[in-house]
């Protein structure tokens, strides 16, 4: 991890909201780190500088922030940038899969076909709570492309899950790394 002062801007550029969307939750506010174009540029150049080298053919930005963060770093990478986004966002076909939250359940989709075999994917989100979004994220890449009878498949998901983490047993599911 950068040792030059970066991540620690990005950190106090966090402000955390406590019970919000509602008691008990600690809600981590990234909109205050877009309002200081430095930590902003910093988030996105430590994604880039991580993941340049890796050959990563496509980002995945999960809604509503991963789509803030997903399209520079996908660009910076000469990646793809494929959305997954709440129910009835997409046009088109599409794959869903419901996951738990804190505070309740959810629903994301993603367009069938936007994940090809052979892709390598980094998914995007800007935290984890319960780990919830990022495994229905990674199920509807798997199931997009039907991996392990058509092709083989990769995703990143490095910084973005917590290993102690009891939700989704993502780091040992073949083909996940962190």
């Amino acid at each position: 991890m950068a040792s030059d002062g970066r991540v620690e801007r990005i950190a106090s550029s966090i402000r955390a909201i406590p019970n919000f969307p509602k008691p008990g939750i600690l809600f981590q506010d990234i909109t205050t780190l877009l309002l200081d174009p430095q930590a902003f540029r910093d988030t996105t150049d430590l994604f880039v500088e991580r993941y340049k080298d890796k050959s990563i053919t496509v980002v995945a930005g999960v809604e509503a922030r991963g789509f803030i963060f997903g399209p520079p770093i996908a660009l910076a990478i000469g990646a793809k940038f494929v959305p997954i986004r709440k129910p009835k966002k997409l046009p088109g076909e599409v794959i869903s899969e419901e996951y738990s939250l804190e505070y309740g359940t959810d629903k994301i989709e993603m367009h069938v076909g936007a994940v090809q075999p052979n892709d390598r994917v980094l998914i995007v989100d800007d935290l984890i709570a319960t780990g919830g979004t990022l495994c229905a994220a990674a199920k509807l890449i798997v199931t997009n492309n039907h991996f392990g009878r058509r092709g083989s498949y990769h995703a990143q998901l490095s910084n973005c899950f917590s290993p102690g983490h009891s939700g989704c047993p993502i780091g040992s599911h073949k083909g996940f790394s962190r």
